[in-house]
């Protein structure tokens, strides 16, 4: 019985190392996740209109962008819909459908690396993946972005099935996942451009016999995907003139420098470094270098930039080593290059600040890279020594810093403690309400108050309401900002659209403080 085990394990090796990278990946992602998860104003947002979807209130318009004040395409809140119902409209649920695309992303990871390299890249590439800090950290929370590094992947795959098989349902369905990734991030369009040079280069190597009726084809059947794809987003923007696909192309291409260097090479340089270092070596972002001594980020640094630098070398020698033989590993290997070249190099042209979470496009890229130059690195007579040490300092330098390590925010249960406070301190009466903060909104306390069918009365102008009615007998102020908060006089509309006020009662509850205030009698506190 030992013997047939034992090759059984030996000719399944990869598989069962793969099943453990996925369970290792699932833990890092859904271990704790209601104390970790992220549940802040914009989730409040989107977790309101989620519930409002789910009550018939449909929408063609997604969440806002975080910069430039443009909306996104809906199909996020589509996504988040079935999940936030099935976990009785507790915001978990979309977090978890976060998890689980984050999960899922490891799998296309380990599937694309053994079709293109073999067991080993797939392995190695899936394995570091699944503990990479910043990696985890966006698996973590439900936010439109975070679904981006399963979307391209798979937009980038199926790419490369549909040119090796020249399948016209297969463009079509890229075109469609290209249209989904499209409504997460306006960044998308740096990964339109990789698949179009991508077609192009292709068909200029393999097709320039019928070069023009062949792309023709492809693009058109491409074009047909991503329409329907982006339907829904589409279908707002006709209607209203093109709004939100004017503002996005202004924002990423106007030449107007708000806070980006505007030098092109020093931002590729930049990007380069941390595309590595960031995802692969976990190098600390600015603001924790000062954590460490001189010596270790010095050598940290280095030793990034040379993995980073050795393995895209290699990765273009092999490239323009395969173009000259005109073999079929061109295609495999072109693509991870041209995903490169391109995803890095139009960050170049992009002029305003560059966050990691924008690299979301390519995260699963540096992965691909670095298993395949180990794994060619490990076929030399020293090689297996230093990839079993390199990768000993790669899991080592991820696990510095899990995310389950630092304390728990609980955000989610601050948020709903703080929530069902305030109802009570109404003692079941109309009441008005406002949010004191720093840069927050009230989004996250207002998803509950409407879940628990408890909505504080909105106050309106005088334009709106002449007679006041909006205005109730109580104004309930949760401040965040302690202890330098003062409701009274505030110029924030909730609370100078009460009117004149006085304090009646105030409590410490969790991290805020929570004002009640009434109308002015005279007796002011």
């Amino acid at each position: 019985m030992k013997i047939p085990l034992l090759k059984f394990l030996l000719k399944n090796y990869d598989k069962i190392i793969f099943i453990f990278i996925l369970i290792i990946a699932s833990f890092y992602r859904l271990y704790k996740i209601t104390d970790y998860m992220t549940f802040l104003g914009d989730e409040g947002r989107d977790v309101l209109v989620v519930y409002k979807i789910l009550h018939g209130d449909l929408t063609l318009l997604g969440p806002t962008a975080s910069v430039g004040g443009f909306f996104l395409g809906p199909i996020y809140y589509y996504f988040m819909a079935p999940f936030l119902w099935l976990f009785n409209y507790n915001p978990v649920g979309p977090a978890i459908m976060v998890a689980l695309f984050g999960v899922a992303t490891v799998g296309i990871i380990y599937k694309i690396g053994r079709e293109f390299f073999g067991s080993f890249v797939g392995l190695i590439a899936s394995g570091v993946f699944a503990i990479s800090p910043l990696v985890v950290i966006y698996s973590r929370s439900s936010w439109n972005p975070n679904l981006m590094p399963f979307f391209s992947l798979s937009t980038l795959y199926l790419i490369y099935k549909a040119v090796k098989n020249n399948n016209v349902k297969l463009f079509i369905l890229s075109g469609l996942l290209f249209g989904i990734t499209m409504q997460l991030h306006y960044l998308a369009l740096f990964l339109g451009v990789v698949i179009f040079v991508y077609l192009l280069s292709y068909h200029f190597v393999y097709s320039k016999s019928n070069f023009f009726p062949r792309i023709l084809k492809q693009y058109g059947a491409f074009f047909i995907g991503f329409v329907v794809g982006w339907s829904l987003f589409l279908a707002f923007e006709i209607r209203h003139g093109f709004p939100n696909i004017i503002s996005i192309f202004n924002f990423i291409f106007n030449p107007v420098d708000t806070h980006g260097s505007g030098r092109f090479f020093e931002t590729v340089g930049n990007v380069f470094f941390r595309l590595f270092g960031r995802l692969i070596t976990n190098f600390p972002p600015p603001d924790k270098v000062s954590l460490f001594t001189k010596v270790n980020i010095d050598l940290w640094y280095s030793t990034t930039l040379i993995l980073g630098i050795v393995s895209v070398g290699f990765l273009f020698f092999k490239c323009f080593k395969e173009y000259k033989l005109r073999s079929l590993e061109f295609t495999k290997i072109s693509l991870i290059v041209v995903w490169f070249v391109f995803g890095v190099g139009l960050f170049g042209f992009y002029k305003k600040s560059i966050y990691d979470y924008y690299f979301g496009f390519m995260f699963p890229l540096p992965f691909l890279i670095i298993a395949f130059f180990l794994k060619n690195l490990w076929q030399k007579k020293i090689g297996k020594l230093l990839v079993i040490f390199i990768l000993i300092i790669i899991i080592y330098l991820n696990n510095l810093t899990p995310p389950f390590k630092a304390s728990a925010n609980r955000q989610l249960l601050q948020t709903e403690t703080i929530s069902k406070f305030v109802l009570e301190k109404t003692n079941n009466k109309p009441f008005n309400f406002a949010l004191i903060t720093g840069g927050n909104s009230d989004h996250a306390y207002r998803y509950f108050f409407t879940v628990w069918q408890k909505e504080p009365t909105v106050i309106h102008n005088e334009k709106i309401d002449p007679n006041r009615k909006t205005v109730t007998n109580q104004l309930l102020v949760v401040c965040e900002t302690v202890p330098n908060c003062h409701p009274l006089g505030n110029s924030l509309w909730e609370i100078a659209g009460f009117g004149r006020a006085q304090i009646t009662d105030s409590w410490d509850v969790s991290v805020v403080k929570v004002y009640r205030l009434i109308h002015y009698k005279g007796n002011e506190n």
